[in-house]
């Protein structure tokens, strides 16, 4: 709420360079959603700090006002990881304000980005996975078509490492039976097949021949897997389900995250390469990748510890 009232606030012309920087990254960039709104609550925060500063117009801002307002942010307690979103954002709207012919020039690549720190993710052992993979004894009274389809949404999670909003956004044609693959749309509208075992084939197989027919409806389309009222399955549902799932299985908290940070750590481990899992993952950059080696890693060195009689 207050990100838009800061947004209401501003001078008519920046407001407008907002909304317009918006368009361009949903619409030119292919953005997410997400990043399209953190950009802009970002962008909005930094505007509202120049007009304070009596900087009112594109023009005015420098490089001095963007380093102002992200010492501001950092006195405020912000994380590293948020600092350097921030400083991303500013230089990609200052970038498109100076392109555009909206501003003389681009304070924004002046800016240097600190550095993110980046603590290692949250990764089950492949015995506690198959736990959440592994239903408990069916229920007489459990909703038969919901049931078979949270099964196959945490298989393919795992299965597959895919990110929440991609696997919401699959349709019955992005998968081919016969290979075993899925068509995968991810971050900037970029295509990746992603294999899946038997286990996810079995379940999905399920799915679709039991449960997606009784959920389906006028809202349904072609969408692969179905909330309650028929509709495309929303992420928040999957986080529920994820997260029940886990609670069955006697473990920890665990997000849809989770089990794409854990089906690339064991792919690793099992021997995979990096760039393969790269390519699965849907990763532009090796380095986002890398921290899974990290895991493995880590992982090593405490079995190291606890195993070695001269560790």
């Amino acid at each position: 709420m207050r990100i838009r009232q800061m947004h209401e606030a501003l001078p008519p012309a920046l407001r407008e360079a907002v909304d317009d920087f918006g368009h361009h990254l949903a619409g030119v960039e292919n953005r997410s959603e997400h990043t399209v709104r953190a950009y802009l609550g970002d962008v909005v925060s930094m505007l509202d700090h120049a007009v304070r500063e009596g900087r009112i117009t594109l023009a005015d801002l420098d490089i001095t006002v963007l380093r102002g307002w992200l010492a501001a942010r950092l006195s405020g307690g912000a994380a590293r990881t948020s600092q350097a979103r921030r400083a991303a954002a500013a230089r990609a709207f200052t970038g498109w304000a100076h392109r555009a012919g909206r501003a003389p020039g681009d304070p924004g690549a002046q800016l240097a980005s600190p550095r993110a720190h980046r603590d290692l993710p949250t990764v089950l052992r492949a015995d506690q996975a198959e736990a959440m993979m592994t239903p408990a004894a069916p229920d007489p009274s459990e909703n038969q078509p919901l049931s078979v389809r949270d099964r196959a949404v945490l298989e393919m999670l795992y299965a597959t490492g895919v990110r929440v909003s991609e696997l919401c956004g699959l349709d019955r044609a992005d998968v081919d039976h016969g290979r075993q693959v899925v068509r995968v749309f991810g971050k900037g509208a970029k295509e990746r097949a992603v294999p899946y075992g038997h286990p996810a084939r079995d379940a999905l197989d399920v799915w679709l021949r039991v449960g997606r027919p009784e959920l389906a409806g006028r809202y349904s389309k072609d969408a692969l897997f179905l909330g309650t009222k028929g509709g495309r399955l929303q992420p928040t549902v999957v986080r529920r389900i994820v997260a029940g799932a886990a609670r069955s299985a006697g473990l920890p908290h665990t997000s849809p995250h989770d089990l794409r940070h854990s089906a690339a750590t064991h792919l690793l481990d099992g021997g995979a390469d990096l760039r393969a899992v790269q390519e699965l993952l849907g990763h532009s950059s090796l380095s986002s990748t890398q921290i899974y080696t990290h895991v493995s890693t880590e992982r090593l060195r405490s079995a190291f510890k606890q195993a070695h009689p001269r560790a």
